[in-house]
């Protein structure tokens, strides 16, 4: 690895009571601060966990209710539901600019993001929709992420990188990796990439139409 990457670390798919905790250990012990894009329901069962990360000072997303698949194959009125219960539960734990990540289906950025009313709703109550440009797939295979995940943050491009707080062993992995990307001369920033915000409190900053499935009576 040459150079000295930036690199802008998140978690999907938590709060996870066997994980989520020594994450944030992880990360307070290196002095890091992440993003913690969470599930509804699983922020409804272990909400002390998600506050303990905000007073920690990392940014809180939102993630869906239920991750159940990619919003631009949902019914719109199910799509708007997995956003705005989350939302709702993740009340005063948001952070201003109210982040959105959508499920990419195995990290795969496309029109399958976002259905029309999803993205409506989005920009009318003033979300930042947050992609990502790494996704070393640790919640495939817990132990060969981290050279996947070094290798991604070896350019020279600011890295989003996706990591999930999930009960597979992965996370154990972490501080090593965390470790070996600071030995590198990387510097870990909160902020996320400019190109991977095609929405910014509610404004389309970057054709956020690329991530929304054609409504069915669209032009070919």
């Amino acid at each position: 690895m040459t150079g000295g990457p930036r690199v802008t670390l998140s978690f999907d798919n938590g709060p996870e009571p066997e994980v989520t905790p020594a994450v944030l250990d992880v990360l307070r012990k290196r002095g890091l601060k992440a993003t913690f894009f969470v599930l509804g329901h699983k922020l409804a069962a272990h909400r002390g966990i998600t506050e303990r990360a905000h007073a920690e000072g990392h940014w809180i997303g939102n993630h869906t209710w239920h991750h159940a698949g990619p919003l631009g194959g949902m019914p719109d009125e199910g799509a708007v539901a997995e956003i705005e219960r989350t939302q709702d539960l993740i009340g005063a734990l948001s952070h201003p600019d109210r982040l959105f990540r959508p499920q990419g289906g195995g990290g795969t950025l496309g029109p399958h993001l976002l259905n029309g009313a999803a993205l409506d709703h989005l920009a009318r109550h003033r979300f930042t929709v947050v992609l990502w440009n790494a996704v070393p797939g640790d919640f495939r295979d817990p132990d060969a992420w981290v050279d996947r995940a070094l290798s991604m943050c070896c350019g020279p491009d600011p890295v989003a990188l996706v990591l999930h707080d999930l009960p597979n062993g992965a996370m154990r992995h972490l501080d090593c990796f965390l470790g070996t990307l600071a030995d590198a001369g990387a510097t870990f920033v909160q902020d996320f990439p400019d190109s991977c915000l095609p929405m910014r409190c509610g404004r389309d900053a970057g054709a956020v139409a690329r991530f929304v499935t054609p409504s069915a009576g669209a032009a070919a």
